[in-house]
């Protein structure tokens, strides 16, 4: 007994798919309310997805052993960001109706006697093709994770590598991030397990309601932070997704496409914080750079130049001549008055205003660390001056 319709209500059903098309989309229209505030374009693509469904709903019944190719025959009718526009549940939504349409025009489509059999057929293919859009669906996200993965290793490798082009913010804003400041980049040893290390930041950084990019190069985690509220807070929780050894925090700027100085400074910052085993964790870059400048980073020498030692010789003789004699001491204020002749009031007076022009304290450890190395940088550079 034959099941299928015949080949002639195929040719009728075909010849009345674009009818039929139009009669769907009026139909959601009318009872989609979300479908009525679609833009204009996206509207018209539902229009060339129902009438392509049309179409392969004959070629369905013509080779009914076979499944409903969707992506090519269906929504290979509109363009991919369709799917962006109209999630599963909607889509499905849109079979329904289109379904229902076809299902009322039955007996005008149909040959005589044709009517029951394209009824069921329509019945069947809808069931059909609802698991084929779950199919679709599923491999569109699967796809778009894949590429946004790669996408988001690219623009984490430019930023690494210092690039400031200015397709960085286009291609972080297809990954969702939105323009914001302050921008941040972190970074330290990645931990085993790359892509839940990748995926625990991510989620660490947006219960907190900050923007993140997530990538891995060569054995470090690199992690791009926007918009954070408590920059404490968020760095605190986000290093503990790191592998062991020390994180750096580079400087804070003011958009993603100057992120990449922050990289680079953030990356100095690692490469010389085994000189610093008590550092602590996350450590600000700008807290290594006695040790970057030991490493050779003409950045942090330049820094410890304009921050050091140019305040202090421009502070005068005095000042500088103090805060040599209280280093060469090792913080001993009564030695440093003896050996200058002063009262140690007046040593505690030079050393604040030192503090004060440097922001850092001779008579305090890592302060000591730091003035000793720039002075000292500076003398083999040339700037014999500053000890006569």
């Amino acid at each position: 007994m034959r099941t299928q319709p015949s080949e002639a209500t195929l040719r009728r059903l075909e010849r009345s798919s674009g009818a039929l098309a139009t009669q769907a989309v009026a139909r959601m229209d009318e009872e989609l309310s979300w479908f009525r505030a679609m833009p204009a374009s996206q509207r018209s693509w539902v229009t060339l997805v129902a009438q392509a469904g049309i179409a392969s709903l004959v070629e369905w019944c013509r080779n009914p052993g076979r499944p409903p190719r969707l992506t090519g025959e269906v929504f290979g009718a509109a363009p991919r960001e369709l799917m962006q526009a109209v999630p599963l549940k909607r889509s499905v939504d849109l079979i329904k109706v289109t379904v229902e349409v076809v299902e009322d025009r039955v007996e005008q489509v149909a040959e005589p006697g044709d009517a029951d059999r394209l009824r069921l057929t329509v019945l069947q293919f809808s069931r059909e093709i609802a698991f084929a859009a779950a199919h679709v669906y599923a491999s569109f996200a699967e796809n778009r994770g894949a590429w946004d993965a790669r996408l988001e290793a690219l623009v984490v490798d430019a930023l690494v590598r210092g690039d400031r082009s200015d397709e960085l913010p286009g291609r972080a804003a297809a990954l969702g991030w939105t323009e914001t400041e302050p921008v941040v980049v972190l970074v330290g040893s990645a931990p085993p397990g790359e892509d839940d290390a990748r995926a625990a930041v991510r989620r660490a950084a947006r219960s907190l309601g900050c923007e993140v990019l997530v990538g891995v190069h060569a054995d470090e985690l690199v992690v791009v932070l926007g918009g954070a509220a408590d920059l404490a807070q968020i760095t605190s929780r986000v290093c503990r997704e790191f592998g062991p050894g020390p994180v750096v925090l580079g400087p804070r700027v003011d958009s993603l496409a100057h992120a990449g100085e922050s990289a680079t400074v953030a990356l100095a910052g690692l490469r010389a914080a085994a000189a610093w085993p008590g550092a602590p964790r996350p450590v600000e870059a700008e807290d290594l750079l006695p040790e970057r400048a030991l490493d050779g980073d003409p950045l942090a020498r330049s820094a410890l130049a304009d921050r050091v030692v140019a305040p202090l010789q421009a502070a005068g003789a005095e000042v500088l001549e103090t805060v040599r004699t209280v280093l060469g001491n090792g913080g001993n204020l009564e030695a440093t008055a003896r050996a200058l002749f002063v009262h140690t009031n007046t040593v505690r007076y030079r050393l604040k205003r030192a503090a004060e022009l440097t922001g850092y304290s001779a008579t305090d450890p890592r302060g000591a660390w730091t003035l000793q190395l720039a002075l000292a940088l500076a003398q083999l550079e040339g700037g014999r001056s500053l000890w006569h």
